[in-house]
């Protein structure tokens, strides 16, 4: 699957989450933040990090301020098409990911956030937070080979103790640092 389309199913199940989500101050599973600061990190990060490494960076339109759907729908549309554009072939150089295309770098970072970050919004929100199951086995695998340098970058919580025959979505939420039981206070 290329870096545009699989950017593509996980943007719109995110999306589906957004446009299903009532209450923008929900409190979520990442300690401290609620439902519209989820929206707010990954629309916030990556055009920061496109900005400082000189790569390419996402068309902008104005959104009205304070609409968390018209905020991430605009992003998430930027997104897309950098993905589409010639520039998701720019060669990129990452200390941590070696060589790759910038396409490639945005799928395993971003896109990756994105997927496990609609947990966080569905989760929050009361909505279905059931991820695929392959997507969820495979990035747990990549992750666990980078363990040492993703805990030291302070982006994910300690891994919470999961029963030894949890399913992947179970213990990839678990080793980023979420308690998969996680339910909003009522």
């Amino acid at each position: 699957m290329t870096p545009a389309v699989h950017h593509r199913s996980v943007a719109a199940d995110f999306t589906d989450r957004v446009l299903g989500t009532t209450d923008w101050d929900a409190p979520t599973p990442v300690d401290g933040w609620v439902a519209r600061d989820v929206v707010d990190h990954l629309v916030t990060w990556l055009p920061e990090l496109l900005v400082s490494r000189s790569l390419p960076r996402l068309a902008s339109a104005p959104v009205p301020d304070g609409d968390p759907v018209a905020v991430w729908q605009a992003h998430a549309a930027a997104v897309q098409a950098l993905l589409e554009s010639p520039d998701a072939a720019v060669d990129v150089v990452d200390p941590h990911l070696g060589g790759r295309t910038l396409g490639e770098m945005v799928d395993q970072i971003y896109t990756a956030d994105v997927f496990m970050h609609t947990w966080d919004l569905a989760r929050a929100t009361g909505q279905d937070a059931t991820l695929d199951d392959e997507t969820c086995a495979a990035l747990l695998a990549g992750m666990e080979q980078m363990e040492d340098a993703i805990r030291a970058s302070g982006q994910f919580g300690a891994r919470v103790e999961v029963s030894a025959g949890a399913d992947a979505q179970t213990r990839m939420i678990a080793f980023i640092g979420r308690d998969p039981e996680w339910r909003p206070p009522r």
